[in-house]
């Protein structure tokens, strides 16, 4: 390991989350009455990069945002948990990213995003965090940013000996292009049946991993985590929580993986701390507040463990 906290760094998306609470999801050309409404910082990257820094890595984040109101919520936000903006770029022309979270009782969601100043994040901000993503012993990556930046930040990042984590959200197309960089392909259920187009999932996870990729984690929510490396498949149970809203709980489960993988971890004692963060995170409404900090995921396991 590179340093005594693991390092990672995060290239990827700001949003901010207008979160709507409903009974259940409207239908095509319904109107319905909501229950509740909140503002929260989101997006991606930054949810993966918040929840890494809460859970004891030392975290780098390169993004894009505006100059508006919305981004001088997530610069505050930065500064209070203590982590750097050396490289939360500001664009002059366009606005910070949004999103609309819908979420329902039962704790499911829809999204719909706007990107706006993530689209513009460019190679030469890459260049500029070029440093740091070297020095990463993980680079966590996702599909809300421009593909060439990605691509650029994980020859960087594989080239000094990092891990290269990818989250391919979202998916726009079925068989999208991942770079041969990437080590880890960590989808959920619905972007593994995208990547893996008209074969089984099984089959194409495990293509990837005779190609040359340590593993392919397939994020399943309720029902845990599918694991497919060189030891072959397995899966790992959930932890059963009450629900209260899902949104955060993938970037939570990545962020959980990436940290315990920078630790040394192996990868099902990783797995089963990443479905720990991302069964916590669905008990608190928003995707910020919701990203678990370390503390409390290991009181969590122990509980689990005595139970």
């Amino acid at each position: 390991m590179k340093s005594a906290k693991p390092k990672i760094c995060v290239v990827g998306s700001l949003m901010t989350d207008l979160v709507f609470r409903v009974e259940r999801l409207p239908q095509p050309g319904e109107s319905m009455p909501g229950k509740e409404f909140g503002l929260f910082l989101g997006g991606k990257g930054f949810n993966q990069a918040l929840a890494c820094h809460r859970l004891g890595a030392e975290v780098t984040m390169v993004g894009r945002v505006g100059r508006d109101y919305f981004a001088g919520l997530f610069l505050q936000k930065l500064a209070e948990e203590g982590m750097r903006a050396d490289f939360i770029f500001q664009d002059d022309e366009v606005g910070t990213g949004v999103a609309c979270p819908i979420i329902d009782d039962s704790g499911q969601n829809a999204i719909i995003g706007i990107g706006r100043a993530n689209m513009r994040i460019d190679l030469s901000q890459v260049e500029a965090a070029r440093e740091e993503i070297e020095s990463a012993d993980v680079l966590m990556l996702q599909f809300e940013i421009p593909y060439p930046v990605s691509r650029r930040a994980a020859q960087i990042a594989k080239a000094s000996g990092a891990i290269v984590l990818l989250d391919p959200a979202p998916i726009h197309n079925a068989g999208v292009l991942i770079s041969e960089e990437v080590d880890f392909i960590v989808p959920n259920e619905i972007e593994a049946r995208a990547l893996a187009q008209s074969q089984p999932v099984e089959l194409w996870a495990e293509a990837e991993v005779k190609a040359g990729r340590s593993g392919v984690v397939i994020s399943l929510g309720a029902e845990g985590a599918l694991v497919f490396d060189q030891q072959g498949r397995r899966q790992f149970p959930a932890f059963p929580v009450q629900p209260v809203d899902s949104t955060g709980a993938g970037d939570a489960f990545r962020a959980g993986l990436a940290v315990s993988l920078a630790e040394g971890k192996g990868i099902d004692q990783s797995v089963r701390f990443a479905n720990a963060c991302g069964a916590l995170a669905c008990t608190v409404l928003g995707a910020e507040p919701s990203m678990p900090r370390r503390d409390r995921v290991e009181r969590f396991l122990r509980e689990q463990e005595a139970a």
